[in-house]
């Protein structure tokens, strides 16, 4: 029989910790995999992670699982963004680290200008650090391109140069070697991938920063400076919308090109952290819930207050996606950013923890989206219990 259910699998956590992969994913693997090494269930490796190509994000999770991944099955937190074509021919300030012209060239952005070609150009925004400080005073910059948007692919190397210039872009309107008069607001169009604000490495201390914490820094270094919010055109990657609609769609095409005609109807999303994973699990299963019903609740549409009117049409992906899919459930495994029991330090109280939303600020905290559908320890215990329910083996 034809599989009528998908997998939607973290990365970071669930099936690698680091450079190293979480014993249990491999056995994982060999119960989704038939003899000769071939999936039998469509998979979508759904990490937010942007510091890399898609390609070699799967040639990293082939090695880490001894299984043959394809770049087609990788959603990286800034894949949606080929959806975005409307900023595609604007000249685009992209931040990050990794190969993020290369990124941006392949989700079809035409013009991007990168922080280090920014800083080059401009030698006197950047002052943080004494030692980079010009000695002389530079010629006049002329030639430069006019910023028209701002990509910020995930957190960069050095944060105060990013955030200096990042500022600047958006005070100037695109022109930071111009001498500052008003103030523009609403500002220049800032997409960004990735919110996590912490997430899970080799380190025994309990998490590291992730992007959204760049963010944080970005959203108030902004409304100190001039009193207003910081708006974002589209936040993407988990817990948004269109992440996983996006890989509802590749989940579908993977079983058409298996021949396999039965409907996918249920997905299961198998992550570690329960801001990102799980909310964005079950704020997607609350989204699918209201699709077959024909209208939207009023508790997804707060929690989507970050969605521009682009993205909502990009929610839909009608051309390509058949309502088929009837839930999506959450799992939560226990080998990286949650840890079951554990996961409050002792001497906190848990009744004040409690009420501590790791999520972006745009997102609404509703307790029950934090609560997974199933915790189990690890992958591995994941697969089994989705077996279970389809009655697979």
């Amino acid at each position: 029989q034809p599989p009528a259910f998908g997998f939607l699998f973290d990365v970071d956590g669930v099936l690698v910790r680091g450079s190293q992969a979480v014993p249990a994913a491999r056995r994982a693997f060999q119960r989704l995999a038939d003899s000769s090494g071939r999936l039998r269930e469509p998979v979508v490796f759904l990490t937010n992670a942007g510091n890399c190509l898609r390609a070699a994000k799967a040639r990293e999770l082939s090695q880490a699982l001894e299984l043959q991944v394809s770049p087609e099955q990788v959603i990286l937190s800034h894949s949606p963004l080929r959806l975005f074509s409307q900023f595609h021919q604007k000249c685009m300030l992209v931040a990050g680290q990794g190969p993020v012209e290369e990124n941006a060239q392949n989700l079809g952005f035409k013009h991007v200008v990168t922080i280090e070609a920014l800083r080059k150009a401009y030698p006197l925004l950047d002052m943080v650090d004494q030692s980079r400080r010009p000695k002389e005073l530079p010629p006049p910059t002329t030639g430069f391109p006019t910023i028209e948007g701002v990509i910020l692919f995930g957190e960069p190397v050095r944060w105060e140069t990013s955030l200096q210039l990042i500022v600047d872009v958006l005070l100037s309107n695109g022109n930071p070697g111009a001498e500052l008069k008003d103030i523009p607001y609403p500002h220049l169009p800032v997409l960004a991938c990735n919110m996590d604000l912490l997430w899970m490495a080799e380190a025994k201390m309990p998490s590291r920063f992730g992007h959204g914490t760049f963010l944080l820094c970005l959203e108030n270094i902004y409304k100190k400076v001039t009193g207003r919010e910081l708006k974002y055109e589209a936040l993407i990657g988990k817990p948004s919308t269109v992440t996983y609609r996006y890989a509802e769609y590749l989940i579908k095409q993977q079983a058409e090109k298996q021949g396999w005609k039965a409907p996918i109807r249920r997905l299961y999303a198998v992550g570690d952290n329960p801001m990102s994973d799980v909310y964005g699990a079950n704020l997607y299963n609350n989204y699918l819930k209201s699709a077959h019903q024909n209208q939207v609740q009023a508790g997804v549409k707060r929690s989507l207050q970050a969605s521009s009117p682009q993205m909502e049409d990009h929610l839909e992906l009608r051309k390509d996606c058949s309502n088929s899919v009837e839930s999506c459930e959450s799992i939560l495994v226990c080998t990286g950013v949650y840890r079951h029991n554990a996961d409050v330090p002792s001497n906190m109280e848990k009744s004040k923890t409690e009420s501590v939303f790791h999520g972006h600020r745009d997102f609404c905290f509703d307790p029950s989206l934090v609560e997974a559908s199933h915790i189990v320890q690890d992958v591995n215990e994941a697969v089994q219990l989705a077996f279970k329910k389809e009655n697979w083996s």
